[in-house]
């Protein structure tokens, strides 16, 4: 199986190679890329160097599948060129997610979906994939009407820059600034950019993606995307209309039964979700789980992941593991034989 991890030298790269080593994903050779200027840099992955070329060399030497996460711009024009020469990509940007050919993919919910025409899949966003993976199989059994999410997430989902701004100001070192405020001791309402309808990409994302995915337009999302000071993971504040009336019990009893998702759920002892204990973690974590007393048939919930791994990387690898399994991939059988 020849691998190529397009924006290896990124932050979401670098969380890419370390979950396909701990997963000991079929590898037979392995492409890291990047842009220009870091073409010739040196990474090392299982305790090898590797030296990372350029798109183009890459889509030449026609890898069976390209994991990319090099941002929007770069997928819109190199994922179709990897397609043309057989190669499967995930990709991890927005650049696909909405386009109806496309397949939206959390490999829990809709992986039986994949065929071999598929040929670019795109991963979905990281503060959309820890909330489908809690809604489905509650959205399966009792029907939501709609959902209303306010996210508290990590300054590692903007990247590098906005780590080292949160650290400098930590310290009191003046650097260079990836928001347009302070990000320490502060919360930003503000995740990606703003649209006309005053909603930023990041909550219009959260809107349209779940219904993608759960293939389901009948209940709606509406989103408030909030920045906070926490270098890893995204937690969220889930309030959850049902057609149905539910039993708490019969809740807590559903999710925990889910794959990749961990109910961790007891006041008594303070036991709920929290971006410290997920951080590095695959899993999605669900605590805090509660009537709404307001209205009926709504529920409370707080949901807490690793946005690099589950949010990102982890999820993107599992996508690659279910095309090999299943044999959606060019050269598969030599890459398990």
């Amino acid at each position: 199986m020849k691998v190529a991890v397009v924006g290896a030298t990124g932050m979401v790269g670098e969380v890419m190679l370390k979950v396909l080593e701990e997963r000991n994903f079929p590898i037979t050779e392995l492409l890291l890329v990047a842009s220009e200027r870091s073409v010739g840099k040196k990474l090392s992955y299982k305790n090898e160097e590797y030296t990372v070329i350029g798109l183009a060399d890459a889509v030449a030497a026609q890898p069976d599948i390209a994991i990319f996460s090099a941002g929007g711009d770069t997928s819109l024009e190199w994922a179709p060129k990897f397609a043309e020469v057989g190669t499967t990509v995930i990709d991890n940007s927005s650049a696909w997610r909405m386009d109806p050919t496309k397949k939206l993919v959390v490999p829990e919910i809709n992986a039986d979906t994949l065929t071999p025409e598929d040929k670019i899949i795109a991963n979905p966003n990281c503060s959309t994939i820890q909330l489908v993976m809690v809604l489905d199989p509650l959205h399966k059994k009792y029907q939501m009407k709609r959902v209303v999410v306010s996210t508290y997430q990590s300054v590692s989902g903007t990247g590098v820059k906005a780590v080292q701004q949160m650290e400098n100001e930590a310290a009191g070192i003046e650097g260079e600034m990836a928001y347009p405020y302070p990000i320490n001791r502060n919360a930003l309402p503000h995740c990606d950019v703003f649209l006309e309808n005053g909603y930023t990409k990041e909550e219009m994302k959260l809107a349209r993606e779940p219904q993608k995915i759960l293939d389901d337009r009948t209940f709606s999302v509406t989103a408030t995307a909030v920045r906070i000071p926490t270098a890893g993971g995204h937690s969220e504040s889930v309030n959850v209309e049902f057609h149905n009336d539910f039993d708490l019990a019969e809740i807590r009893k559903i999710l925990s039964e889910m794959p990749g998702v961990v109910v961790q759920d007891n006041t008594a002892t303070n036991t709920y979700p929290m971006p410290m204990f997920a951080n590095g973690k695959d899993e999605v974590f669900v605590g805090r789980i509660r009537r709404d007393e307001t209205q009926p048939n709504t529920l409370n919930m707080w949901i807490v992941a690793d946005n690099l791994r589950k949010g990102a990387a982890t999820n993107a690898v599992q996508i690659a593991e279910y095309l090999v399994e299943n044999n959606l991939v060019s050269n598969t059988s030599e890459a398990i034989s």
